[in-house]
């Protein structure tokens, strides 16, 4: 069985962001977010060994999320502008590196990780996708499975339908069920207010499904949890919405495309230019620069390389 990866970008991007210390090439550009997830995209290829790759990235624009809920996602911090001045730095990479990329206005990475897994599923594949946000356990089945970097970068937990269900005690087909009861502070959509992880992944084990716990309201025999979830209905229903990863978006995609038998020789020139020797020699079996050739000045941060 041939083996898909797909990259949730803007998971790995930030995953980099907080796993490096910040350093600059010569010309003062920010490159550790270019720098890391690179190291991390070498890291799974050497890992999976993939045949088709592509990463998928969110955009600025609003999502239909955002309309179904404007509170969606606004607690996030704004995004520091030495990471924002990296984005099109890691997407060129990818180009120079040959390696497919998309995004699409009112759709996260999600939904186009989902509909790309859909498609390569449906066809035997196995599916690999690499990321840091646990809401992609919903797209597990015995086909599909989630790389997650542990500690920073460094090691990576691959996750199967036993793993989501050992960690969350619900299967991943559950997930987005669980998700419209319990809610989700990270995303900040409510679930049903009184109602914790614990209650809901109760209610999904002896119900199954949100609907079949509406239809069976009657037989919850906690007066407590009948009131909250009549109380909460419509807020769980939206969650659910907010909570589902689409695997339906309408995209062009060419497979062809996806085809991967390592980086294009521009990645090279391409990281050279930003003085990443080290990774560089780590990609490119190439021997790295001595110590003699590398600038020691105060502001020079080539070592780190």
């Amino acid at each position: 069985m041939e083996t898909l990866l797909l990259i949730d970008g803007n998971a790995i991007m930030h995953r980099a962001y907080h796993a490096f210390p910040p350093f600059t090439a010569k010309d003062g550009t920010p490159i550790h977010v270019v720098y890391g997830y690179i190291s991390m995209l070498q890291k799974v290829i050497n890992d999976f060994k993939p045949a088709y790759l592509m990463s998928c990235f969110d955009t600025p624009k609003p999502t239909f999320r955002n309309e179904l809920y404007k509170d969606y996602q606004i607690q996030r911090p704004k995004i520091d502008d030495d990471f924002i001045i990296q984005i099109p730095l890691v997407k060129e990479a990818l180009d120079e590196a040959g390696v497919a990329r998309m995004e699409k206005d009112g759709f996260e990475a999600d939904d186009l990780i989902g509909t790309v897994a859909r498609v390569f599923d449906g066809h035997q594949f196995r599916v690999i996708i690499l990321t840091g946000d646990k809401d992609i356990f919903q797209l597990i089945n015995d086909n599909v499975f989630v790389a997650s970097p542990q500690l920073g970068l460094a090691n990576i937990k691959l996750f199967d339908k036993t793993e989501v269900e050992q960690k969350l005690d619900i299967p991943p087909s559950h997930i987005i069920d669980y998700k419209a009861l319990s809610g989700d502070p990270s995303d900040n959509y409510p679930g049903a207010r009184g109602i914790g992880p614990k209650t809901a992944a109760k209610l999904i084990r002896d119900y199954g499904t949100v609907d079949n716990i509406y239809k069976n309201i009657s037989s919850i025999q906690s007066d407590k949890i009948r009131a909250i979830l009549g109380k909460e209905k419509d807020n769980v229903y939206l969650s659910l919405k907010l909570a589902t990863i689409m695997t339906d978006v309408e995209i062009d995609l060419d497979i062809e495309k996806l085809k991967f038998s390592g980086f294009n020789k521009k990645l090279k020139t391409y990281l050279e230019k930003y003085q990443m020797n080290s990774l560089v020699a780590r990609i490119f079996n190439e021997k790295p620069q001595t110590k003699k050739e590398v600038s020691k000045t105060k502001n020079d941060q080539m070592g780190l390389f």
